[in-house]
């Protein structure tokens, strides 16, 4: 038994050695499936309102991080580039909404145990551009908005990965009009929804 308890330690301790630790910055890119709020819409003057909800798509995402370390937790301020999709059925047909937003996570990180750690904060998100398909979409409703990034990392020598969800708390919708009077018109509701993966490297 105290044989079994050294070899787990030894172990331990060298993926303590090996954990990305002390302050420092560098370089992330990744992938992440995102799914955006409902699209509401009618079909010509009279046409009834209609709910559709947003089929889930793969973006990209690609930036920078900052890190602050103390003894059991940390600071990560990162300034990150991300591209969106979601698909929507539109009149008849499938369109895809893509959003392009400037993110700044500001993560509070707590080690756990090794190299292990997880993390949760604010996230501050300035909308670029979006699109819907065919159709002329108006600016979101506010450019600045607020969502939450929760989830947990590991980090092995300058290499770190982490899933983590975001959340947008701030509502904000972007209306939409078809080419003529028989399209569908209406709103979609750009708050994002991912689950995001990400590889980031220590400079």
């Amino acid at each position: 038994m105290k044989k079994t308890f050294l070899i787990a330690t030894v172990i331990l301790m060298g993926f303590s050695a090996m954990a990305q630790s002390g302050s420092g910055f560098g370089i992330k890119a990744g992938l992440s499936y995102n799914k955006n709020g409902d699209l509401i819409g009618s079909v010509g003057d009279a046409g009834q309102d209609i709910r559709e909800g947003a089929e889930g798509k793969a973006g990209f995402h690609f930036g920078f991080w900052g890190k602050l370390d103390f003894p059991k937790i940390y600071l990560r301020p990162e300034l990150v580039y991300t591209k969106t999709k979601s698909s929507y059925d539109v009149n008849g047909g499938s369109e895809d909404y893509d959003v392009s937003k400037l993110d700044l996570p500001v993560l509070l990180g707590y080690k756990l145990i090794g190299p292990l750690h997880v993390f949760a904060g604010p996230a501050f998100q300035y909308t670029l551009s979006n699109d819907l398909g065919d159709l002329e979409v108006e600016d979101v409703e506010s450019d600045f908005t607020v969502g939450l990034n929760a989830g947990v990392g590991v980090n092995l020598g300058k290499v770190g990965l982490d899933v983590r969800y975001e959340r947008g708390f701030s509502e904000n919708e972007a209306e939409f009009i078809g080419n003529n009077i028989t399209d569908i018109s209406g709103r979609v509701d750009s708050r994002p929804s991912q689950v995001i993966f990400s590889l980031s490297l220590k400079l």
